[in-house]
């Protein structure tokens, strides 16, 4: 009932700015005495006669429309307008209609078909209202309140910007949207694709104007870290300061305000122009405005909400600690895990240190790993991120994408090697890749154990993640 009437709210409050989406009844006009009271109808089955039964009940205490209009205002989540306890379509709807558009009980008898009207079911109504976008904005899907295991502790959720359904809805439109490119041809979901974790194929993404610098992070599980700073450098301060610099980037998106491109302020006033935009603010923050703290907010709540934890390793952790081997192990994979959590000096090779389980993400304090070649030619010292190490391929064991800032290595075995024994040194490389005397990492692990290590990251990728409709593309219809 509440996510129905907010809805309504919705299209009410921007009904001067209804376009021909919301002409739900198709007599080329959008009035709120014809095409509002078709949404009412259809929402709640109202007929004629109905629509003309009292509006207010016996135990009312909000009976005039300023102390309506305040109880909106303190408690917008909640649409109890009459104040009796109840959420009620004949009250609380029509004072709803009645606040908003003033009307009376003579007004709300009048027809809502026009005679040039040719959508008269309600399934055609419906079918129009969502037909655009493959979401239902009458029952959202839940990003709020997914389950995770109680051994997930780490969380990076900003505490003015939690998740919500409506603002994480609004985040998966923007992020498969290519209109937030200059050229209406690049969305994010270009270089971070769901069949690929969030990540990209293409060593290099490819924008509007050219390739990035730097392969694309994969973004499975960004909100289970400790780590707060964002790109392989470190530069975006936080996840919401991340979303919207490659939007205002000449080469990916190109609304950078230089070398002749519009700018994000540009970008703003054009969503603000695309009829389903207004509604999904508004429906997110309480209002129809547009601005990029919202965009960052909505972003960030769609990309925290991506979430992997259904992999053989979550099955064995359930019941056992990571000393101890799990049960839906095989022995290879039990001897992988050993090897990693262990530390060089105990015969295991230390990944644990920089990659914490279980949410197996980097250590904030972490330096580079020895990875330091350009993808452009050159030396590149500056990438001290990683994303989880979950999901490094799907279930099937393939790579999702190349590995590193670089998409360098096309294999788990070429990742396992190149930590056996790091090729070359730089001053900036983590100390944990040394050992005593200051020389690089050389673990002489054999065959068989690099194999083993192998067999234990595969255990860390899981499946839903790849098809779950909450993270899907809700344009592809």
């Amino acid at each position: 009932m509440q996510r129905r009437l907010l809805l309504l709210l919705m299209l009410f409050i921007n009904s001067t700015a209804w376009g021909s989406d919301f002409d739900v009844d198709n007599d080329g006009v959008v009035a709120p005495l014809t095409d509002g009271l078709l949404v009412l109808r259809h929402f709640f089955g109202f007929t004629g006669t109905a629509l003309t039964e009292g509006a207010l009940g016996a135990n009312a205490s909000n009976t005039t429309a300023e102390l309506i209009q305040a109880h909106i205002n303190d408690r917008q989540e909640r649409f109890d307008l009459d104040g009796d306890g109840l959420h009620q379509p004949l009250t609380d709807g029509l004072l709803l209609l009645r606040l908003l558009f003033g009307f009376t009980g003579e007004a709300l008898t009048q027809g809502a078909l026009g005679d040039n009207a040719n959508r008269r079911t309600s399934d055609s109504i419906l079918e129009h209202i969502e037909s655009e976008l493959n979401i239902s904005l009458v029952k959202l899907e839940k990003y709020a309140d997914q389950t995770r295991p109680s051994y997930i502790g780490k969380d990076n959720t900003s505490a003015s910007n939690p998740i919500t359904d409506a603002g994480a809805t609004l985040g998966r439109v923007l992020f498969y949207d290519t209109r937030l490119s200059r050229t209406d041809s690049i969305s994010c979901s270009a270089c971070h694709q769901q069949a690929l974790a969030f990540s990209d194929q293409n060593t290099a993404s490819i924008g509007i104007n050219g390739t990035t610098e730097r392969h694309s992070m994969r973004l499975i599980n960004t909100r289970f870290s400790d780590e707060t700073r964002f790109f392989w450098d470190e530069r975006a301060t936080s996840l919401e300061a991340q979303t919207t610099q490659p939007i205002q980037d000449h080469i990916e998106m190109g609304f950078s305000g230089t070398d002749g491109d519009p700018s994000l302020a540009d970008l703003i006033d054009k969503l603000a122009t695309i009829e389903r935009y207004p509604l999904l603010f508004a429906m997110a923050f309480g209002d129809s405005a547009i601005t990029e703290p919202r965009l960052q907010s909505a972003f960030a709540q769609f990309i925290r909400s991506i979430e992997s934890f259904d992999a053989p390793y979550d099955v064995g952790r359930a019941n056992h600690r990571d000393n101890q081997d799990f049960d839906n192990f095989t022995a290879a994979e039990n001897r992988g895990k050993r090897l990693f959590m262990a530390p060089p000096n105990d015969g295991g090779a230390g990944c644990a240190g920089c990659h914490r389980p279980p949410e197996f993400d980097i250590d904030p304090n972490t330096r580079n790993n020895g990875v330091i070649a350009a993808i452009s030619g050159g030396i590149d010292l500056t990438n001290t991120r990683s994303p989880t190490l979950r999901d490094l391929v799907n279930p099937a064991g393939v790579p999702n994408g190349g590995l590193m800032h670089n998409g360098a290595f096309e294999s788990l075995e070429a990742v396992v090697e190149h930590y056996n024994r790091i090729p070359e040194d730089n001053n900036q490389l983590d100390q944990r890749l040394r050992r005593p005397g200051g020389g690089r990492q050389n673990l002489n692990f054999s065959d068989a154990q690099k194999a083993d290590l192998v067999d234990f990251l595969k255990t860390l990728t899981g499946s839903t993640v790849y098809t779950d409709s909450r993270w899907s593309n809700p344009f592809a219809l």
